[in-house]
């Protein structure tokens, strides 16, 4: 690592078909948000991008250049930010700000332009959808903000949608309106989506394949079901163990913690990131970069143990 160079992000690869939903799930900081914001060449400041690919229908686009990248966002990849009040300009309407999207990648008339902005109004569940394009974005709730937002990332009916914590500022009823709203949509469009999140129970409902990242790495990455059902990397196993399972946990069932502190990123780290809360680390795990090596074609871990022993750990952690 030269000096004054933080790798935020590091040996992350995963797949997504048509169709598909990939959750990135991890604390907050692990690097869910800049994986995505890479993936569409947004990442801030002076940060860099350096990959071997990023293959999107076929295309290696981690070499276009930036207006090659920008005939593609909003057309073929389109991105659900976080908090829609901060990504929707305030200075515009939402009628303006949705029509955009179609004109900038379209030959399409401003007519055509509105009538799909209010077919999509519609069709993500606001009501009155003409007069809300003659609103602006401090005139609308949170959870009309964010319906806002998918139906500007469907404008151009892209292939692929990126939702980075699409509910985390919105109440637990609008939450679920909103998780089902886009498993219709992606369902109907057949759209892959790549879902950020720190909530398993997001994960749960809507994931196909879970990637779980920790200190910019990727320690697992599966079928949704298999890992849930048999986690193989500790840092996972301790997540699961952290949450309620309905029908299973009790009032009196004291659910499990990860012990510790997650290490900083500044500096070069050496052995497993993992390394200093992880229940059965030994000596070699400290001293040594560990690679994420296949369980099956379909199964990925980060972890010196083989997966029996992974395996026989599972559930072990102790409650806290």
């Amino acid at each position: 690592m030269e000096a004054g160079v933080l790798n935020a992000v590091q040996d992350v690869s995963f797949t997504l078909e048509k169709g598909e939903t990939v959750c990135l799930v991890g604390e907050s900081g692990c690097g869910k948000s800049l994986t995505s914001l890479a993936i569409m060449n947004l990442l801030p400041g002076k940060a860099q991008r350096t990959c071997q690919n990023i293959l999107f229908q076929g295309q290696d686009i981690s070499q276009y250049s930036e207006q090659a990248m920008a005939n593609i966002r909003g057309k073929k990849m389109a991105m659900i930010f976080q908090e829609p009040m901060t990504s929707l300009n305030p200075s515009y309407t939402i009628g303006n700000q949705l029509e955009e999207t179609l004109l900038r990648h379209s030959n399409a008339s401003r007519k055509v332009a509105r009538d799909r902005a209010v077919y999509l109004l519609e069709k993500v569940g606001i009501t009155g959808a003409g007069k809300r394009l003659q609103q602006y974005p401090h005139q609308l709730s949170g959870g009309l903000r964010q319906r806002v937002m998918i139906a500007m990332g469907l404008m151009c009916e892209p292939v692929l949608e990126i939702a980075d914590e699409p509910t985390t500022a919105l109440d637990v009823t609008i939450q679920a309106q909103i998780l089902s709203l886009l498993a219709s949509l992606q369902q109907e469009m057949d759209m892959g989506m790549i879902l950020i999140t720190h909530d398993l129970g997001v994960v749960a409902r809507m994931a196909h394949k879970v990637v779980v990242m920790y200190c910019g790495q990727v320690v697992e990455s599966g079928l949704a079901k298999r890992i849930f059902e048999a986690p193989l990397h500790p840092y996972t196993q301790g997540l699961l163990e952290c949450i309620p399972i309905p029908g299973k946990t009790s009032r009196e069932t004291k659910l499990g913690t990860i012990p510790g502190l997650v290490p900083t990123p500044i500096g070069q780290l050496r052995g497993c990131a993992f390394s200093n809360r992880c229940a059965y680390v030994f000596e070699e795990c400290t001293q040594v970069q560990i690679p994420l090596k296949e369980h099956d074609s379909q199964r990925a871990y980060r972890c010196l143990l083989s997966p029996e022993q992974c395996l026989h750990n599972a559930g072990a952690w102790q409650h806290g």
